[in-house]
């Protein structure tokens, strides 16, 4: 008799035993019982019933998608490859076993037909000046669409845009048409600014002869700053008028 009561409290401690979980702190346990959601255990230490509760461990912490390379269609009708990154975390447990057989194959579905639809709704520029944007965008359909299964979507990163060698040789001979563009429109502008300039300088000149002078001793000076030996003979600027009157006075004594 004695020995069968030592069975029994051995059978009932290991029964109590083989009940106990733990779960970590970034873990939670959605626990069943025959067959039926009971309640959501965790983090810690917690007792179920053996052989009548199972339970299903889910990771609470934010994980990380790498969407593989995805051939799409610009809305120009180009061909582009694009892959991404998506950051998402379990928000309601008891949604993310529920609702969805396997919430991380998707996740994933989902962030890939939803990237592949974007493009194809945006120009090939759009794509490439614009990936803020289509992040952004993309981030909120896949959270809409995920929301009632429990999961939340943290944040979405296009990493690369991959373009056709054609469409490449393209846009270089488009950057360098812009550059070049660029560079003569500064070039005029420069020219005409310079124009102004000397316009303002003959101006000045015409209105202040002795300003003249001032401008060819000043040149004298740069002359003289150099090696050389050339010769420099200075004529007052008043033999310049005096034989252009002279001249003009002598063609219209011959008329």
């Amino acid at each position: 008799m004695g020995t069968t009561i030592i069975v029994i409290l051995c059978v009932i401690v290991f029964f109590i035993l083989i009940g106990f979980r733990i779960a970590q702190e970034y873990q939670r346990s959605v626990v069943f019982r025959l067959g039926r959601f009971y309640r959501i255990k965790g983090p810690g230490w917690y007792w179920i019933i053996p052989f009548v509760d199972w339970q299903i461990v889910v990771d609470i912490r934010t994980r990380t998608i790498d969407m593989e390379r995805q051939e799409a269609i610009t809305k120009d009708s180009v061909t582009v490859k694009v892959n991404a990154v998506l950051w998402y975390r379990v928000n309601d447990v008891s949604k993310a076993i529920l609702q969805v057989a396997n919430y991380n194959q998707a996740v994933y579905q989902v962030s890939v037909t939803t990237l592949r639809n974007i493009i194809g709704q945006n120009q090939l520029d759009e794509v490439l000046k614009g990936r803020d944007k289509i992040n952004e965008t993309l981030q909120k359909i896949v959270d809409q669409t995920t929301g009632p299964w429990g999961i939340k979507i943290e944040m979405v990163e296009m990493k690369d845009v991959e373009i056709p060698e054609s469409m490449q040789r393209a846009m270089a001979r488009e950057a360098e048409a812009v550059r070049e563009k660029r560079a003569r429109i500064i070039k005029a502008e420069a020219e005409l600014e310079a124009s102004l300039k000397l316009s303002q300088g003959a101006k000045q000149i015409a209105e202040n002869p002795i300003a003249l002078e001032l401008r060819r001793l000043q040149m004298i000076a740069e002359i003289g700053a150099e090696n050389n030996t050339t010769t420099i003979i200075l004529m007052p600027s008043e033999f310049t008028s005096l034989a252009k009157n002279l001249s003009g006075f002598l063609e219209k004594k011959k008329d």
